[in-house]
């Protein structure tokens, strides 16, 4: 898997966090990836371990995203658009192994791909007041 399919299977596997009771995401993630064709236990484990690492950032990651988004309530943010900045803001803050604008590039990337027409201008803002 690239490093682009990985952030993909993240931010899908995030998206559904927004639908279920926290106490569903474990099975909701295995859920997912039992469906993946056949990932390596390497990249199961690292998808679970980046999986599990963004939930335990997330009020922080929500604070960082109120404080950057002034005027959006994120419960006005499309689910889209808030699971893909969260995904973002963590790469950005909490993971030194991704530069910012590689954060905010494939962010956006994510944007063009699951969001609509305004979602990769909005998504390239918010990150852009943060950085």
């Amino acid at each position: 898997m690239t490093r682009r399919e990985i952030r993909e299977h993240i931010f899908l596997m995030l998206f559904r966090k927004d639908f279920h009771d926290n106490n569903d995401l474990l099975e909701q993630m295995e859920i997912y990836l039992s469906q993946l064709s056949e990932p390596t236990l390497e990249e199961a484990e690292y998808l679970t371990n980046r999986f599990q690492a963004v939930l335990s950032k997330l009020d922080e990651i929500d604070e960082i995203l109120s404080e950057t988004a002034s005027g959006w309530a994120l419960s006005r943010m499309g689910k889209v658009e808030l699971t893909i900045l969260r995904l973002a803001v963590f790469e950005m803050k909490f993971d030194e192994g991704i530069p910012i604008k590689v954060a905010i590039n494939e962010a956006v990337e994510l944007a063009k791909t699951f969001g609509g027409d305004d979602t990769p201008g909005f998504v390239n803002g918010i990150l852009a007041k943060l950085a």
